[in-house]
């Protein structure tokens, strides 16, 4: 057993804890890994695949999020781990785990929880999908006429774009791209040139889907698929004419994908950052995905060519690149194996007939998407581009959904109108670095002025100002959010969008937007929290405060509701609030660093996480005792967040509004359908309703109270 877990579990016996003593915080028995905490997420995510209380075609989906979510994990967190022990650089966290320890750590508990994934397709999913006609048909099982579409597919889709490699001295193993699907085929013979060639490697062309539909008039009623990987093994022969295949065998390499850009003396970010983009395609190698049935001695040389180990080798039943299977749900046209539609409600005043600055300077409004509409965000930027008394518009972008994004589209508008368009954009929100410059670009082209922020700190905080002239004045208004300005997200996402003219708010986004496109000293806010300069400050002080409460007979208590803890101070004190006895809830979908249980340091502290239809993506504060009882934020308690971005924290200064945010934050505190409970050891169990209880899902009874549902 770990020896944490031991030390933890002692500590439940009051014989083995002297509790006259002040534990010490630093203890790193008290700290759950990050990287070990965030593969927990990522197994609750894959658990979804197995609740047959979700549709069926979105049990698939949960399954296939999983296997992205692991790609990333392994192109980011595996490859920083494997590259700071290279270069000498391995640091402990709070809990104490060397990089070595951590990796073998995630070794185990990947490859068991890969085999879960794949025992959830093969021995689940496929024959579930199956009972309501939807097949992926094995080679061994295709009839005649189906083999021969499926021969007619090779020669007219992949033979003449496919690019066999032999390999031997003039040809040595190829690098190939990050996360792309390969064969290695085992041959025997003599090619054209008389060389005796082993083996060979097939790259499977990236244009082609990776599962293939069937006319329907070949298969049995329904809908009928087939893996490419399935087609080119059984035309393997095809691309080597003349000699013998005596095996063919898929396999995927996942590579380090973070861009490794100097940011000391950068003098343009953007052609620094088109130089690294390519090389993300070939970084170092840290994964070797190889099919189960492929031979040790090829396996044992895939592994040498690639400079891995058998700690990095995932032997896998079925597709390597499980990913490019989420074509599939969106091809069959079955509503009843999916989550009912739904419409977003919008709120009073905000229609789009309506002219949203008008009802915006009369009273704020606070929206919670997907169950609320973000077109309210999208239509004050279009009326904006239209209004001839708006002057200027300013805009953070992190992820915006590019060139496609309406709201992008409403700012070129505004700019090539003659409006003092100014959009921060940030070139280094990670796997959108392209999409982020070519949308530079294209605001550049219409007479925007393009910033990217701050060097060294990412600009995170979701923020806009228009500036309007009502009656010879200039009249400010603002958008404020815990979510991206990205409207596809806006439907998956739950988060929360401020609209609000107060001068007071308005005033210190203006200086924030001041502090990214300028230079100049941090000036004092009058109510905004902003990293990396109040916003940890003011969190810890708001967490003195109810701990100064409870110990003159109040009663503290602090809701968190985010993405992430991982902050060592910010855990600190809330250990501290625990042990004067405030009453401490969080919901923290993904990595929580916080141990809670534990005696005399955490005993009030309940740790949930919800994963459901929609992504958690809200972040809000309460504090019971706090002249603002609630925030929203742009902000998880994270060390990069709180220490290394820009961010923007907002109180909620409506009474109706923070009642509201309260309210939702206890229909989490209650879920007992979608949520999980961190234990004490860091495991999560699975909080269910009691047979005499009702189910309750957060998500579900916010789309009863807001959104409209139909089939």
């Amino acid at each position: 057993m770990d020896n944490k877990l031991i030390e933890i579990q002692s500590m439940s016996d009051d014989t083995a804890v002297d509790t006259s003593d002040t534990p010490s915080l630093d203890n790193p028995a008290y700290y759950i890994n990050r990287e070990i905490s965030h593969l927990a997420f990522n197994r609750r995510v894959l658990k979804q695949a197995l609740d047959d209380r979700h549709p069926l075609l979105e049990r698939l989906k949960f399954l296939l999020i999983f296997s992205s979510n692991l790609d990333e994990f392994f192109e980011i967190r595996v490859a920083g781990l494997m590259q700071s022990i290279k270069f000498e650089r391995e640091t402990t966290g709070p809990d104490g785990m060397h990089p070595t320890e951590v990796l073998r750590e995630i070794s185990q508990i990947c490859h068991a929880t890969v085999d879960l994934q794949y025992k959830t397709l093969n021995d689940v999913l496929i024959p579930a999908l199956a009972e309501q006609g939807i097949r992926f048909l094995r080679r061994k099982r295709w009839t005649q006429a189906q083999a021969k579409w499926v021969e007619e597919y090779i020669e007219r889709e992949v033979l003449p774009i496919v690019s066999p490699i032999g390999i031997d001295p003039a040809h040595p193993f190829p690098r190939l791209v990050n996360k792309s699907l390969n064969f290695i085929v085992e041959l025997e013979g003599k090619d054209a040139f008389g060389r005796d060639l082993n083996y060979a490697i097939v790259p499977a062309p990236r244009t082609l889907p990776r599962v293939i539909r069937l006319p329907t008039e070949l298969g049995d009623p329904g809908q009928n698929f087939i893996f490419l990987s399935s087609m080119i093994h059984a035309h393997a022969e095809k691309m080597f004419p003349g000699m013998q295949v005596m095996g063919c065998y898929q396999f995927r390499i996942t590579r380090n994908a973070d861009l490794d850009v100097d940011m000391e003396g950068i003098a343009d970010l953007a052609r620094a950052l088109r130089g690294e983009l390519h090389s993300r395609r070939f970084g170092t190698a840290v994964r070797l995905e190889v099919a189960d049935n492929c031979p040790e001695e090829l396996t044992q040389f895939l592994l040498r060519e690639v400079g891995l180990t058998d700690q990095q080798l995932y032997q896998v039943n079925g597709p390597v690149n499980l990913k490019r299977l989420m074509q599939v749900p969106f091809e069959v046209d079955r509503p009843d194996l999916q989550y009912p539609p739904f419409t977003p409600s919008m709120p009073k005043g905000l229609n789009r007939k309506d002219v949203i600055f008008d009802a915006v300077a009369r009273k704020d409004y606070l929206l919670q998407h997907p169950f609320e509409s973000f077109s309210p965000v999208i239509q004050l930027v279009r009326q904006a581009a239209k209004d001839p008394q708006v002057v200027a518009i300013k805009q953070t972008l992190y992820r915006s959904g590019g060139l496609q994004s309406s709201l992008v589209e409403a700012l070129i508008d505004a700019a090539r109108n003659g409006k003092e368009v100014t959009a921060v954009v940030e070139l280094r929100a990670r796997f959108d670095e392209e999409e982020n410059l070519e949308l530079a670009s294209r605001l550049q082209e219409a007479g925007a002025v393009v910033v990217y922020g701050v060097v060294g700190y990412k600009t995170h905080s979701k923020m806009m100002l228009l500036v309007r002239r009502e009656g010879g004045e200039l009249k400010r208004y603002v958008h404020l959010g815990t979510g991206n300005y990205h409207s596809g997200n806006a439907r998956l996402y739950t988060d929360y969008s401020l609209l609000t003219a107060d001068p007071e708010l308005c005033e210190d986004v203006h200086r924030v937007f001041q502090q990214l496109t300028g230079m100049g000293k941090a000036e004092r806010m009058t109510k905004l929290l902003h990293a990396p300069f109040t916003l940890k400050r003011q969190l810890l002080r708001l967490i003195d405060a109810e701990v100064k409460a409870q110990k003159e007979g109040g009663e503290g208590h602090i809701i968190l509701k985010c993405n992430g803890l991982t902050e060592p101070k910010v855990i600190q004190a809330l250990y501290k609030a625990s042990q004067a006895g405030v009453k401490i809830d969080l919901i923290i979908r993904g990595m929580c660093c916080l141990r809670p249980g534990i005696p005399g340091v955490s005993d009030t502290i309940t740790v949930r996480s919800i994963v459901g239809r929609f992504l958690e993506h809200t972040r809000a504060y309460y504090f019971a005792n706090s002249e603002y009882k609630v925030f929203c934020a742009s902000a998880d308690l994270m060390e990069r967040n709180l220490n290394h971005r820009v961010e923007t924290c907002f109180p909620v200064e409506s009474p109706e509004h923070s009642e509201r945010i309260l309210k939702e934050l206890n229909l989490y505190l209650k879920d007992n359908l979608r949520s999980w409970q961190l234990q004490t050891d860091g495991t999560y169990s699975n909080n269910r309703a009691e047979s005499e209880e009702a189910p309750m899902g957060a998500q579900e009874e916010l789309l009863q109270i807001y959104a409209s549902q139909g089939q």
